[in-house]
């Protein structure tokens, strides 16, 4: 890798060597292709037109970078395709293909000061008769001589105009729809020669002179100064480009390697999953052609393992993180058997291609079934709502206590809850997971990780108690908060400033004065305050104060009359103490770090 950023370091060197950077060119201007250079000038800049540059050669160009240069004598605009100044030939030309329609306005009158290139025989001038066709929206020319003879695609034209002694005639192209124009003053052929300019020699009123084209003399030195400091930055910041190159390139190789090992080490383990290259996950997908959606991480497709098993393919973005979330999600997943957990069923793992291939749930998530009761066609019922709820309680529990390490998830939240063709929920998304021993209560971490909404406290501010297995009951929590009340418990301001909604719609359910849930059979509102009781005890600012996943499976699993509402979480008073809750909840002491 070294080799390569020295080769281009060096390669830019050379780069700048034969290109150097140069100034504005005061010799010649650009329109579209065409470099416009004495005698012709553009009409927009500000040069004297009297002195410097001789009648008949202005130009103008248009928004589209089209030149057009506008004859003294006629009043016809036309087009100009080339300027070639060393044979001083002028190429006109008509963006429909139409040119035939301009010329006929032309005429036979003079084009000062240029004239139309004589042909080797014949005079200077042909008779022209232009016939309009019905299929055709351009008139067709035709020569004296070529109507002696029957022309059969005149069948159905009529003769509209004929021009005498038509000089432009001659060099007029039906191949390319141009003609040619030539001047003879001013001459700067010699100069084209020489590899010079041509230029109005001062003092007179005709005559020219070659000179070397160089930026404006009076400032030719700061000019020069100008170039020198703009070649200089111009390869600082080409230096900085390669290095961040280098060090991206580094880094992917480093991110590489640390899977390879990973996969190594996973390898010995025997696990059930399997491997697939690049190629494999592109038939499996059939070439990506249907998308499930895309998040932070990366684009999910629809694919087929066999001819019975679908699959969800996960392809993670290349530029999200440095293949930590990968080893999180496939070490995870790996060592993961729960009926409450999406199961693993292969990864890619092919150079910096990375995949995930997942059960495939054709219920999507949970998010797309919060909705409040009015909504029947959406709404899930009170009694399957509260099996979801029981079955991620479950699937945490699982994670929490099941594993031979403790699997904290840190991103439970709705759209990481699929349903099955039966809506059994399952847990899905590790990619931000962290496993630690069971006898650990406490977690260290480096950075708030999770989604919006349903990030516990503790985890931005310290303030609020150590990051733990309490992160995901208050995450938890949200998500139970959210399934009663059938709406996010986020909202997105006009300035795009992020805020958590304390819902006191849920004590106003609690105390029967909530209008906005409408839950008409008793035992649906028994569920419901039980869902709200256990959410809003999960959501406790502080860690102590919260359930474990054991004692939410216990709360969830029993008929919610013996369980009482919680204080505010969001008042640093009246704080119950957890020994004096009736349904004894466990006192859990944390470890600080």
């Amino acid at each position: 890798m070294l080799n390569f950023q020295k080769l281009c370091l060096l390669s830019a060197v050379v780069f700048f060597l034969r290109h150097p950077v140069v100034g504005k060119n005061h010799c010649a201007n650009k329109c579209g292709r065409v470099r416009i250079q004495f005698p012709f000038y553009l009409k927009t800049s500000n040069m004297n037109h009297t002195t410097e540059h001789p009648p008949g050669f202005e130009l103008s160009c248009n928004e589209k970078d089209e030149t057009m240069l506008e004859l003294p004598s006629v009043p016809i605009k036309l087009f100009v395709r080339n300027i070639d100044y060393e044979s001083q030939r002028i190429e006109i030309y008509e963006p429909q293909n139409c040119l035939s329609a301009q010329l006929l306005k032309l005429g036979n009158a003079s084009i000062s000061p240029f004239q139309f290139p004589k042909p080797y025989y014949g005079s200077d001038g042909t008779n022209v008769s232009s016939f309009n066709c019905d299929s055709m929206s351009c008139p067709i020319l035709l020569s004296e001589s070529s109507l002696d003879s029957v022309q059969p695609e005149l069948v159905s034209c009529t003769k509209v105009k004929d021009v005498l002694s038509a000089k432009w005639y001659n060099s007029y192209s039906y191949n390319d729809g141009s003609v040619a124009m030539e001047w003879l003053k001013p001459d700067c052929r010699y100069c084209e020669a020489r590899g010079q300019k041509c230029k109005r020699k001062n003092g007179t009123s005709g005559e020219t002179e070659c000179s070397v084209c160089l930026t404006n003399t009076t400032h030719g030195l700061t000019n020069v100064l100008l170039i020198a400091a703009g070649g200089i930055m111009g390869l600082m910041l080409l230096v900085v480009a390669l290095v961040c190159v280098y060090r991206y390139y580094a880094k992917k190789e480093e991110d590489q390697a640390r899977i390879e090992k990973f996969l190594e080490d996973y390898r010995a383990l025997r696990p059930t999953t399997t491997r697939l290259s690049y190629t494999d996950v592109k038939r499996i997908t059939n070439g990506f052609s249907e998308s499930l959606g895309e998040g932070a991480h990366g684009a999910v497709f629809k694919g087929m393992l066999s001819s019975e098993i679908l699959v969800a393919v996960k392809i993670l973005n290349d530029t999200v993180g440095d293949g930590k979330d990968f080893i999180n999600e496939v070490g995870t997943m790996g060592k993961i058997h729960h009926v409450n957990v999406v199961r693993l069923l292969g990864f890619c793992a092919d150079g910096f291609h990375r995949a995930l291939v997942y059960d495939f749930f054709p219920n999507g998530s949970l998010q797309r079934f919060l909705a409040p009761p009015e909504k029947k066609d959406v709404f899930l019922g009170w009694e399957k709502l509260q099996q979801i709820a029981l079955g991620v309680a479950r699937g945490i529990e699982y994670l929490h206590l099941g594993c031979d390490h403790r699997i904290l998830h840190f991103d439970i939240n709705p759209h990481n809850v699929s349903l099955d063709d039966d809506m059994v929920p399952k847990i899905t998304d590790f990619g931000l997971a962290k496993l630690c021993p069971k006898n650990q209560s406490t977690v260290s971490m480096t950075a708030a990780r999770g989604t919006l909404g349903y990030i516990a406290p503790e985890v931005f501010s310290r303030n609020f108690g150590n990051v733990s297995y309490k992160s995901d009951i208050y995450s938890f929590g949200m998500l139970l908060l959210e399934m009663v009340g059938g709406r996010k418990n986020t909202n997105v301001s006009a300035e795009e400033s992020f805020q958590v909604l304390y819902p006191e719609w849920i004590h106003n359910l609690l105390e029967g004065r909530d209008v906005q849930i409408n839950v008409e059979d008793e035992g649906d509102v028994n569920i419901a305050k039980k869902l709200a009781i256990v959410g809003l005890w999960c959501i406790q600012w502080n860690p102590v104060n919260r359930p474990s996943i054991k004692i939410v499976v216990q709360m969830l699993e029993g008929d919610g009359e013996e369980l009482i509402e919680p204080p505010t979480p969001f008042s640093r008073t009246n704080i119950v103490p957890a020994t004096h809750q009736n349904f004894e909840l466990e006192v859990i002491h944390e470890i600080e770090e």
